[in-house]
């Protein structure tokens, strides 16, 4: 079942179509619930998602499944250290017929574009990517060109391999509404993974689509009937302002975090079924927006002190609300497991 555009999807149905997505990329990404309901969450919320984690671990994978069950054209960049800008914009070309230049789009002109080991290319070309991730669109010669709707980026970033690789700067990662790790599957699902590779003898599995980008359109739309109380509003301020005042923060969180948790809080409770934010909505995501935007003091790093520790530290040390939803909770059409910040 599809929407277009135009029609209006209430929270509760938009939740219930995300469960359905996530349900049949199960089928292809297997044991990563949390992990595949996060990048769900930076999809529904309008944003970018920056997939950290070692090779091999179904990255590409995830992206590619994404794509193919929300029926979302699909683009891949490998990053190399020789990309250029043009490579990823596309570049205006001289077309010997006509003898008129004529723009050749690259591909970022899609829905869903997977920016694969995104650390590998120099600065001049991930910044490439910044006008179309703040603004979908591109400027190039002089003209403006819009980028599909909806738009996502999902870059993969290796963070064990430091020679031939350029860090992402601090503005670019600010530009990704949330960050994801995968981590290794447990046992048990490995087991699993490889008995279903046997069993349908095809190296991938076959995934039906189940939506389309109006569709996508209309998921999003839903997140602005989402209330959020006062208190949560103040709640997610003081969070923000933990970090810039926490003594071993060096730069803390920008308005930017501020704002993608309060869209990733919403798109929480969408996916719960609610039509109201509740703080441990704020809480749960409050790692995997967050931690990707401060920058520690250099001696932490010899401490072996992460992001990850601090930012939970300052969920900690910050008192929750005890806040009430102004309107009456409505009844839920689907309630299923949300993501767990652990890990992400």
């Amino acid at each position: 079942m599809t929407a277009s555009v135009t029609d209006q999807l209430t929270p509760q149905q938009a939740g219930v179509r995300a469960h359905a997505v996530l349900d049949e990329i199960e089928r292809a990404v297997v044991g990563k619930r949390s992990a595949l309901e996060l990048v769900m969450l930076g999809v529904l919320a309008g944003g970018h998602v920056l997939i950290e984690d070692l090779p091999g671990l179904g990255k590409t994978l995830l992206a590619r499944s994404f794509s193919t069950v929300l029926g979302l054209d699909f683009r891949r960049i490998q990053f190399t250290p020789d990309l250029l800008p043009s490579d990823v914009t596309g570049a205006p070309f001289y077309d010997q017929r006509t003898g008129e230049m004529v723009f050749r789009p690259g591909p970022v002109f899609a829905n869903l574009l997977l920016a694969d080991e995104i650390n590998r290319t120099p600065p001049k070309t991930q910044a490439a990517l910044l006008e179309a991730m703040a603004e979908a669109q591109v400027s190039i010669d002089g003209v403006t060109r819009e980028l599909p709707k909806p738009f996502v980026v999902i870059a993969t970033d290796n963070p064990i391999e430091y020679e031939g690789t350029y860090a992402l700067p601090e503005a670019q990662l600010d530009r990704f509404l949330l960050r994801v790790r995968m981590g290794y599957l447990p046992v048990a699902d490995e087991a699993a993974m490889l008995r279903r590779r046997l069993d349908r003898s095809t190296p991938e599995a076959v995934l039906d689509r189940l939506s389309n980008p109006g569709e996508v359109l209309a998921m999003r739309a839903a997140l602005e009937r989402v209330e959020v109380n006062t208190d949560l509003v103040d709640y997610v301020v003081a969070l923000i302002d933990a970090t810039r005042r926490h003594a071993q923060i060096q730069v803390g969180a920008s308005p930017r975090g501020g704002l993608a948790l309060v869209q990733l809080a919403r798109a929480r409770a969408v996916m719960a079924g609610r039509d109201y934010v509740i703080p441990e909505d704020v809480k749960a995501v409050a790692l995997p927006a967050l931690a990707h935007r401060i920058t520690l003091k250099p001696e932490l790093w010899v401490r072996r002190i992460s992001a990850d520790d601090v930012i939970a530290g300052v969920v900690q040390s910050v008192p929750t609300p005890q806040t009430t939803p102004r309107t009456a909770p409505h009844t839920a059409q689907h309630t299923a497991p949300v993501p767990n910040p652990v890990g992400a």
